[in-house]
């Protein structure tokens, strides 16, 4: 399978073991001397792709990559803690 860097950064990230959307890819690590990819980097949670520091960026390896489809790129993370969603105050 060949993909574009910009067809990736399109697909949902999505962590199988509690199927929570964890955004869209903002940006990779490779390593120049293998020219292989390192891990997959995504903005914070809460936050959106133009406005993320990079402070507090998700960092996912490569290895966590279970399967990239069409629409969504599954990873396999239990190590990744995400703020719950605040229920509005009645």
């Amino acid at each position: 399978m060949i993909c574009s860097f910009a067809s990736l950064r399109e697909k949902e990230v999505i962590n199988v073991r509690d199927g929570r959307k964890l955004g869209c890819i903002i940006d990779m690590d490779f390593d120049v001397p293998t020219g292989r990819i390192c891990r997959i980097i995504l903005p914070p949670p809460g936050k959106l792709n133009l406005f993320s520091s990079g402070k507090n960026n998700l960092y996912i390896p490569w290895e966590r990559i279970e399967k990239i489809g069409d629409d969504t790129i599954l990873v396999r993370c239990s190590d990744i803690i995400l703020p719950k969603k605040e229920k509005p105050p009645r």
